[in-house]
């Protein structure tokens, strides 16, 4: 049996478990990928300050996050066809953040539906919305979310129109996946993946289909995705979600300060420094580089989280020193999930949990609500 000790043996377990054009939808970026590998390696530029004889009793990780009481300063992000990843994901996902008492958020773009993870999960978790043109469309969703008792809407704005990931375009990317022979000969391999889906009935966009008008069918839901998304989308278009939803907003995909400030005045109850986990702008600066002077700049009238790079609690420490409240993780619980199921995403967070909760203590802090940047020995340029 295969010891799990850190993020990436969930990788690696899942790059073989899970068919290789989900799996690389997850782990890849756009163009060239530098943003998306600038996320991950800058956060390794940040040094810790080690501290030695302190009182290490009784340690925290406790926080809060939009007033919203969590185990740890971590959420699971947004991610699309999560259901794609392990048979009926988003389900399973979401039990295991409630279970572990972090935030899960259902992505717009998910394989089970908003109404499928209330139902079967439980209601509280966090809704993504993507802005489309179809307003009548954008309203209803918010209204089911609204009735499957989701407590934030997460608004995402970098995603007007769609970034190329190359390896989606060679692999043919498509939910459920065309019976290919180069896609049938590859999906054999995955013998346990594809037990998973025959046995579940969610294998398309859950959110969408038999849902809007003319749309029932997954050859007509890639027109309309297509073009669907609003590269018109402006901050009267945000106030217009705003009176929609009338709960607890989180506006995500801010990048610059100009743009931070903007959030700010949007009324929005916080903001997330993110470039799409290098999805969109390749060229970008990661998240964790731009962090610092967004805090400097708005944090003292907007929540500030952020999205990008994460893959230990040694990360979650280094994001919270510099001003985040929290962080969300992407791919560390796609891994777990693409793993092990819901076991694997309950894996990933208490790793992550455990390094957090370490190297807290060694930075000499017992509490998560105390760290500051006096933990930061240096940041390397």
């Amino acid at each position: 049996m295969t010891v799990i000790t850190q993020v990436e043996d969930l990788r690696r377990l899942a790059q073989k478990r899970v068919p290789r054009m989900f799996y690389d939808y997850a782990d890849s970026g756009s163009w060239t990928e530098s943003t998306y590998r600038a996320n991950e390696a800058d956060f390794a530029r940040i040094k810790l300050r080690q501290r030695v004889a302190v009182d290490m009793r009784n340690r925290s990780s406790a926080t809060t996050m939009i007033g919203q009481k969590v185990a740890m300063p971590v959420a699971l992000a947004p991610t699309g066809l999560t259901g794609m990843q392990h048979a009926d994901g988003e389900i399973l996902a979401a039990r295991a953040a409630m279970a572990f008492g972090v935030p899960f958020t259902l992505s717009t773009m998910s394989i089970c539906s908003i109404e499928d993870v209330a139902e079967h999960a439980g209601r509280g978790f966090w809704f993504q919305l993507y802005m489309m043109k179809d307003r009548e469309f954008m309203s209803r969703l918010i209204g089911r979310a609204k009735a499957a008792g989701c407590s934030a809407l997460v608004l995402t704005l970098d995603l007007q129109i769609l970034g190329q990931r190359h390896k989606d375009l060679i692999n043919g990317l498509s939910a459920p996946p065309k019976l290919t022979l180069k896609n049938i000969v590859n999906m054999a391999t995955k013998p346990r993946w594809a037990w998973g889906m025959l046995s579940t009935s969610r294998r398309g966009f859950g959110n969408i289909v038999g849902h809007v008008s003319g749309v029932d069918d997954m050859s007509s839901l890639s027109t309309w995705t297509a073009q669907q998304f609003d590269p018109a989308l402006d901050w009267d278009v945000v106030q217009w979600v705003k009176q929609q939803w009338g709960g607890p907003l989180i506006i995500k995909g801010i990048l610059d300060v100009a743009d931070a400030r903007l959030a700010a005045q949007s009324g929005a109850d916080a903001l997330v420094v993110s470039n799409h986990g290098g999805r969109q702008l390749d060229g970008a600066p990661s998240s964790i580089r731009v962090l610092p002077e967004i805090v400097d700049a708005v944090g003292s009238q907007i929540e500030v989280h952020l999205d990008g790079g994460v893959r230990s609690g040694q990360d979650v420490l280094r994001a919270r020193a510099l001003g985040a409240q929290a962080v969300y993780i992407g791919r560390p619980f796609l891994y777990g999930l693409g793993a092990m199921g819901q076991a694997g995403v309950t894996k990933a967070l208490q790793l992550i949990h455990h390094e957090l909760d370490v190297t807290m203590a060694l930075c000499g802090h017992r509490d998560i609500e105390q760290v500051n940047r006096e933990i930061i020995y240096s940041i390397d340029s």
